[in-house]
């Protein structure tokens, strides 16, 4: 397996009216954050926020190249970006903890975090079609081309994991500075990860090697 320590380049915010960052997701243009009650678009070269969308956003956010998606407590609401309505929701599975959300493989993934746990689900009718399991509590997800991460925040440490979509056998980890927690996940598209930072109201952006 192989291990690094985080390269951070970069940090955003903290930000105004926001107490804690959740979901993080990138459409190609802007990084949208969660910020408990609403989802916010961000610049990624200038850091500043450009508008919001008045949605419950306590927990995870993906893109799948046309539509938002975002964590409500116990659903999924499908989210148009341009006008902010919300088009439809789906149901998230039974666990504790709602936590990251990720697009990827035509499929939506979130992350159970107390139950660690990344749940691969249809977009359409909400069912579960497989569950990978994991050792650690999940606290954000992306797929990066065709590699799936997902951050890790439990006692005080926190890392980025590389795992095997089929087996949930770690295949990489990158660990965050002390007392730096993960809570959201995204990949650029190429070799950034943008790393929501809980209560500290931060994103940061981490180089992968």
């Amino acid at each position: 397996m192989k291990k690094s320590t985080a390269h951070i380049i970069h940090e955003y915010g903290p930000f105004p009216d926001t107490g804690s960052v959740h979901g993080v997701s990138y459409d190609g243009r802007h990084i949208w954050f969660a910020n408990g009650d609403k989802l916010v678009a961000l610049h990624p070269a200038n850091g500043k926020t450009l508008r919001s969308i008045d949605v419950p956003a306590n927990a995870g956010t993906a893109f799948d190249g046309r539509h938002l998606y975002q964590i409500a407590s116990d659903h999924i609401q499908k989210i148009d970006p341009e006008s902010g309505r919300v088009l439809g929701t789906i149901p998230l599975p039974e666990t504790v903890g709602a936590s990251g959300l990720a697009w990827g493989e035509g499929m939506l993934w979130a992350g159970g975090y107390q139950d660690r746990r990344i749940y691969q689900i249809d977009p359409d009718s909400g069912a579960v079609l497989r569950v990978i399991e994991s050792n650690r509590f999940v606290t954000g997800i992306s797929w990066a081309g065709d590699e799936l991460w997902h951050g890790t925040w439990e006692d005080g440490a926190s890392e980025l994991r590389r795992i095997d979509p089929d087996t949930g056998e770690v295949l990489e980890t990158i660990n965050m500075p002390a007392q730096t927690g993960v809570s959201g996940l995204e990949s650029n598209g190429g070799n950034l990860l943008f790393c929501g930072g809980g209560d500290s109201g931060k994103i940061r952006v981490v180089r992968r090697a």
